[in-house]
């Protein structure tokens, strides 16, 4: 047999151990990556009528494939292992054939009775019982037992704590996406207090940054933006609802809730505007208005992108393998697509046009608002009244100008346009009479140009009163089909709403509706929604999940390296230890109101505070060659999280050391700098760039304007925000430096912190030590203080000689520099912190 050599040279001289065999952790991945293509759940993909994903299927009693006990009596064992190409599977033309240990483990499952079981994510967490560890490094809480339980598992051993300097950027950073003040640090540093770290985290979880820095991969999951995407994009006003995730997370909302709230608000009884507005999580998606474009088309394709949204923020599942057919490794059945699709499918939404406020929508106007709009209102009213008494004589003799005798020659389309009312006409029709009676009534024509201003200065002022989409359903049901290859004209069988029977049923006698389906997944019996949240935020901190492929808790995604800390962890954020207070069901009662003191059920701040106050959390980022060699991705936990800030927060620490990070929270998006002519090379000229000013430009980044088909400039790792994206892009290239040495941005941050270090202190070192301090928040080495200031005399040499190149770099940016300081001094300055600001401590959350 083939495999037999393998076996021996790899020194698998005895069979594995009962214990070793486990059908969910070691057999059902070798089917899932080998044989479910053409014998799972894919009815039509399945091949010789054979199905390996199914227990009642594989171990058939009629023409049996596996006998449990003998394998050498399986044809499953016996057709993986054949010489015969023709026999053996897979079959070689597929390129994925078995190793000598795949094949082992078979034979050895087949062998110990082929007991079945299920993959893990679909069977329920359980609380551990935390581990016993040997290790010298003082545990914070179970995290850190589960953690180190594993490493002693692997012979390894934990980091010891990582310096407070550091750790205090660390956490400042990971919980505002801002770094810490000097002052902050130092009050850290010098407090010995057994509970200073613990006080330190209690004070940013409190912050108002806190909301504003874990909203942005909630955005990114939402697929938030502020246009609508296709070749239109036209621009939108969801914004409000952005300014709710704030606060719902600053407040720290129950996520059962935030779940409810968003999924179904609408439906809640008595529901609020805030429970309505939540609900715009929903139309978050990119909407079409290209010509020719079929309006039924446009509707599914919405609906598709709400159930497929579901389905990875919370059940962690890729649903959209379903549209077209059975999933090909996951228990989740076309018609239970369909069947999750039917609860989205009751808005009256109709998917014509490109309407950036489809109705239906939640009115935010201010009263500034209200008074622009019924100004222009009254102003266009006026002008229709009186250009209505012009027509009157200028077309006697019928009761529309349409009816006069002085209008029957008139060509037809100006014609169709004189028998509306003045105050109906379209913006067409008033061009098309105009252009008509320009030549000939010059006055009436001056009077019609006139009323097209009005009208589209009220339009305009209607358009810039907030409205954000938000969900309703219709009075009447709309059916919902199965779509044959998701075709929207090509419906098939009925299906009603309800969910994948691989997981828990609906509680019977609920109602089919977003409300019973949101409250089915913050159900304590849904395995997979805490799970699949626990491990987003473990992979916010960690830069990797528990799990790596965050999207897919599929067969087809990674197992949980540490599988007892996962559902530690998850059943704690459901069940905490010692919960405190009462908790209403979810989505009841008034928005906003913070969770019970404690450990409140579902609470994202009690998870976020577990994370970062563990030993796993606080250990030393360095780098021991053994450790890297053993562990590259850290996925051991064998020290601290160390990898490169996602670019918006890069921006907004430039910002703040500076001193020109301007704090203000929600409102309109803005429009900080960004290189001429993106928008209008990629709208052919129809979107063109208008650039804010003052406070604008210095606002956080989750404030900029995001453009759907050309996202913002300076964010070059962040999500697509074209469909829901919840696992964390992160690369590394010279094009980045690019940007973060050249982009106006980052030069006024370099100028703004030159000046800032140069009004504080007097002498060379003393500047350069705080500039250092306000970006790494730690002194410089005796060496790299050294390497600062010959760089600082080199640069002042040259800034000296060339008073022209000084000036250029200073004019960089709007905000005004403090025209005493030495423009030569200045400059050399500036391109100082420029260095420090790229320095790979300064890009990297050590």
């Amino acid at each position: 047999m083939r495999y037999l050599l393998p076996l021996l040279v790899l020194g698998f001289t005895s069979r594995l151990t009962a214990a070793d065999v486990d059908f969910a952790r070691d057999v059902l991945p070798i089917l899932s990556d080998h044989c479910f293509a053409c014998h799972g759940p894919d009815a039509n993909a399945r091949k010789a009528d054979l199905r390996l994903d199914a227990k009642d299927d594989a171990l058939r009693k009629e023409s049996p494939v596996i006998v449990p006990g003998k394998s050498g009596d399986s044809e499953l064992v016996r057709r993986v292992t054949v010489d015969d190409e023709s026999e053996l599977m897979p079959p070689p033309k597929f390129k994925k054939p078995l190793t000598a240990k795949q094949v082992e483990t078979l034979k050895q499952w087949v062998d110990q009775g082929a007991k079945w079981g299920r993959h893990w994510a679909f069977e329920p967490p359980r609380r551990p019982e935390n581990p016993s560890t040997k290790s010298q490094i003082p545990i914070k809480n179970p995290i850190d037992a589960f953690v180190f339980a594993r490493l002693e598992r692997e012979g390894l051993k934990p980091s010891s704590e990582a310096d407070k300097a550091t750790l205090i950027r660390r956490v400042t950073l990971d919980l505002t996406g801002l770094p810490p003040t000097p002052e902050e640090v130092d009050a850290f540093v010098k407090d010995t207090s057994p509970d200073v770290y613990e006080k330190v985290v209690d004070r940013l979880l409190a912050s108002p940054r806190y909301g504003e820095r874990m909203a942005w991969e909630w955005l990114d999951a939402a697929r938030y933006a502020d246009s609508n995407g296709y070749q239109g994009d036209n621009e939108r006003t969801m914004w409000p609802w952005r300014a709710w995730a704030v606060k719902a997370l600053n407040a720290d909302v129950p996520f059962d809730r935030l779940t409810v709230e968003q999924l179904a608000g609408d439906l809640l009884p008595d529901a609020t505007r805030d429970q309505k507005l939540a609900t715009g999580f929903l139309r978050n998606h990119m909407i079409n208005g290209e010509g020719g474009r079929i309006p039924e088309e446009n509707r599914i394709e919405y609906v598709f992108d709400m159930t497929e949204t579901v389905g990875t923020v919370w059940l962690g599942l890729t649903l959209n393998c379903c549209r077209c057919h059975d999933h090909k490794y996951d228990p989740v059945a076309q018609k239970e697509y369909y069947a999750l699709f039917a609860f989205f499918n009751q808005t009256p939404v109709t998917g014509a046009g490109g309407n950036p406020q489809t109705e239906p929508v939640v009115e935010f106007s201010t009263p500034e608002d209200g008074a622009r709009l019924k100004a222009a209102r009254e102003k266009a009213a006026a002008e229709a009244k009186e250009l209505t008494e012009l027509e009157r004589l200028l077309f006697p003799g019928g009761k529309s100008a349409n009816d006069s005798a002085k209008a029957k020659d008139l060509p037809k389309e100006v014609r169709d346009a004189l028998a509306k009312p003045v105050g109906r006409r379209s913006r067409d029709d008033l061009a098309k009479l105009e252009k008509h009676f320009a030549p000939t009534e010059r006055t009436y024509s001056e009077r019609l140009k006139e009323l097209a201003g009005l009208n589209a200065a009220r339009d305009e002022a209607d358009r810039r009163i907030p409205r954000v989409m938000v969900m309703e359903d219709q009075a009447k049901l709309r059916d919902t089909f199965v779509l044959t290859k998701g075709l929207y004209n090509k419906p098939a069988d009925k299906v009603s709403a309800g969910v994948p029977a691989a997981l828990p049923p609906l509680p019977e006698g609920a109602a089919r509706n977003r409300l019973a389906l949101a409250r089915w997944l913050v159900s304590k019996d849904n395995p997979l929604t805490a799970r699949v949240v626990v491990n987003r935020y473990w992979q916010k901190f960690f830069g990797v999940g528990l799990v790596k492929t965050v999207e897919d808790f599929g067969v087809q995604g990674e197992r949980p390296g540490n599988q007892e800390l996962l559902d530690w962890l998850a059943v704690e954020f459901m069940e905490p230890a010692t919960a405190n207070g009462r908790r209403q069901p979810a989505g009841d009662g008034p928005p906003y109101q913070p969770a019970d003191a404690g450990r409140s059920p579902w609470s994202l701040k009690h998870l976020v505070r577990l994370i970062v106050t563990s030993a796993t959390y606080r250990q030393s980022s360095k780098v021991m060659p053994a450790l890297a060699e053993r562990d590259p991705e850290n996925r051991l936990l064998a020290r601290g999280p160390r990898f490169r800030m996602p670019s918006w927060m890069v921006r907004d620490q430039a910002l703040a050391v500076s001193g020109l990070l301007v704090e203000k929270p929600g409102g309109v998006p803005v429009h900080p700098y960004q290189p001429p002519g993106v928008w209008e090379e990629t709208t052919f000229g129809l979107k063109k760039y208008s650039q804010g000013h003052g406070d604008d430009l210095y606002r956080r980044s989750l404030y900029t304007f995001w453009r759907r088909i050309v996202g913002p400039t300076m964010f070059f790792d962040a999500a697509a925000r074209q469909t829901c994206t919840v696992k964390q892009a992160r690369t590394n290239t010279p094009l980045h430096a690019l940007s973060t040495l050249n982009d106006t941005t980052y030069v006024e941050a370099a100028r703004a912190l030159a000046q800032r270090a140069m009004k504080a202190e007097t002498g060379d070192a003393e500047r350069i030590a705080l500039a250092v301090r306000l970006v790494l928040a730690r002194e410089p080495s005796v060496a790299e203080a050294k390497v600062l200031l010959a760089g600082l005399d080199r640069l002042r040499k040259q800034y000296k000689t060339d008073p022209a190149a000084a000036k250029k770099l200073l004019a960089v940016g709007e905000s005004k520099r403090d025209e005493k300081l030495d423009a030569a001094e200045h400059a050399a300055m500036t391109g100082l912190c420029l260095t420090i600001l790229n320095t790979d401590e300064a890009l990297t959350k050590e």
